[in-house]
């Protein structure tokens, strides 16, 4: 399925070019929350800029008076850019979300079994709406302490995957690792004495008879 282009100009004008007409920001939210797929184009250059105009968006929400994520979640984040797992935090964070989607989901899902399909709160897409409004600081609460909780438990796994590295590479002389014995026989007994050469007993024994002849011709 195409995607919804929308053009923006250099005075921050968004042009919707589906409507054929100038929309704002809160416009591009509600499109989102339609569920419509949507790419923001540069008017001129045609750069894609559906990530920034998305984010200035949540920078609008964090700034109200519910922010969903938190100061250690945000600061958390901070630390991965530039990090060797920041393509690793960025898909286990949406995988996160599309996990709390379907959660959702199924959420509804039960609700309309047990309220029943044909209750008119299901067929009435304000009074659902309404529904969902009420329900709305209880689901942001839940999602963000879900994301942080998420968080952590991703830090908490890439320490310990440090330490095993630590403990894997030690063996390979990497810099601050133990050194690896020497091969051969000489590394099973680095500090026994070099064996005695095979003659110094008898010779050690030869002076001794020397010293007896030479004392017998003296006394004859």
């Amino acid at each position: 399925m195409e995607k919804r282009v929308i053009k923006k100009y250099p005075n921050r004008r968004l042009y919707d070019t589906t409507t054929s007409c100038y929309i704002t920001l809160a416009d591009v939210k509600q499109l989102v929350l339609d569920g419509i797929d949507i790419a923001i184009q540069d008017a001129k250059t045609n750069e894609d800029l559906t990530r920034s105009v998305l984010l200035q968006i949540i920078l609008e929400e964090e700034a109200g008076g519910m922010p969903m994520f938190s100061y250690d979640v945000l600061t958390q984040i901070i630390r991965f850019y530039g990090h060797a797992m920041q393509g690793l935090m960025g898909n286990y964070l949406e995988k996160n979300m599309q996990l709390f989607a379907e959660m959702q989901s199924r959420l509804q899902d039960q609700t309309k079994s047990t309220l029943g399909a044909d209750n008119p709160m299901f067929s009435n897409a304000n009074l659902w709406g309404e529904f969902m409004k009420f329900q709305g600081p209880a689901i942001q609460n839940m999602m963000g302490n879900y994301l942080e909780s998420s968080t952590n438990m991703f830090v908490e796994m890439q320490q310990q995957l440090q330490e095993r590295a630590k403990h894997l590479f030690t063996g390979f002389g990497m810099p601050g690792g133990p050194k690896s014995a020497p091969a051969g026989d000489d590394a099973l007994h680095p500090t026994a004495p070099p064996p005695a050469m095979p003659d110094e007993p008898a010779v050690a024994a030869a002076k001794p008879a020397a010293r007896k002849r030479t004392v017998k011709k003296a006394l004859e």
